[in-house]
């Protein structure tokens, strides 16, 4: 199967390559392909007869979507409407990533497929907008949501990812305040690309949320990882409205991974195990790949 990874410098595509070694990839970096440029995307996807392509690149700093929003709409839905139609016409599977920022936060029980998105951000209107490009334009299609993810080539966009900022800043000695009024489901990249491969495997179309299972907040998460790494520092809750965002957050956003079940997938691991499973893994020889996922979906990422 021949399959397409776009945006191959991110954390989440590094551990789709890792996990989908077996399989005949061409991962494309942001240099080797530019999402926006539509007729290069459909010159190189038609010309490598491409059966699957996997799209991991988005504009995800949430705050500068507020303000530079033209730039979140060109790559995270009109570059994606692009990608359906390109998709369509070569009768490619495409499979698309979105996020729990499509919700607003009003439930306290899981969100599922079914429940109606409202978006709060810029980056999450722009996220909707792509979604609804490939469920509409693109039948042979499959769109992933999936929260705080986090995994061992960190986010290139971002600087690292939650996991890192933490450790950097407890191992600067610097007092740390963190949002104690954000519930998530913080997520694993090699889990994730696991589960990935498996309902691709699966033939999984439509829309599914794959996420680590449980819950907890920023605070909770950041305190998980100095539990773990023994890293003793300053750490106090705060809320987000004394963070001063520009982009409003979903207060919940904590989603069910019903569908995914009912497809024949288990339920990737619970998110303090997963965590641990990273703080194992980057601590390890580079070449050595990532640890197995025991209880969740089998994976060699």
């Amino acid at each position: 199967m021949k399959v397409a990874i776009l945006g191959a410098g991110g954390q989440l595509a590094h551990d789709l390559v890792e996990c989908m070694g077996d399989w005949d990839l061409a991962p494309l970096r942001h240099s080797d392909l530019d999402v926006c440029n539509h007729q290069a995307v459909r010159t190189r996807l038609a010309e490598a007869r491409t059966e699957v392509v996997i799209n991991t690149t988005a504009f995800h700093r949430v705050d500068d979507c507020e303000t530079e929003w033209e730039k979140a709409f060109l790559v995270n839905a009109h570059a994606v409407r692009n990608l359906a139609l390109v998709c369509r016409d070569l009768g490619a599977v495409l499979v698309h990533l979105s996020t729990d920022y499509v919700f607003g936060g009003e439930k306290r029980t899981p969100y599922s497929e079914d429940d109606l998105p409202r978006p709060l951000s810029a980056y999450g209107v722009s996220k909707l907008a792509g979604e609804h490009f490939v469920r509409v334009l693109c039948p042979d299609s499959l769109v992933v949501r999936t929260s705080g993810l986090y995994g061992i080539a960190g986010s290139s966009g971002k600087g690292g990812n939650f996991v890192e900022t933490m450790i950097r800043l407890a191992e600067a000695g610097k007092p740390i305040r963190v949002v104690d009024d954000q519930d998530l489901a913080p997520t694993y990249a090699a889990d994730l690309a696991a589960g990935i491969k498996e309902m691709l495997m699966k033939r999984g179309r439509g829309l599914y949320h794959m996420t680590n299972s449980g819950s907890c907040s920023w605070f909770e998460f950041a305190r998980a990882i100095f539990d773990m790494t023994g890293l003793h520092v300053d750490l106090s809750p705060t809320s987000t409205a004394a963070y001063g965002l520009r982009a409003r957050r979903p207060s919940y956003s904590v989603m069910s991974q019903e569908r995914a079940v009912a497809l024949g997938l288990k339920r990737l691991r619970p998110w303090p195990e997963a965590l641990r499973a990273y703080l194992l893994q980057r601590a390890m020889p580079k070449h050595l790949g990532p640890l197995p996922n025991p209880g969740g979906s089998q994976h060699a990422s």
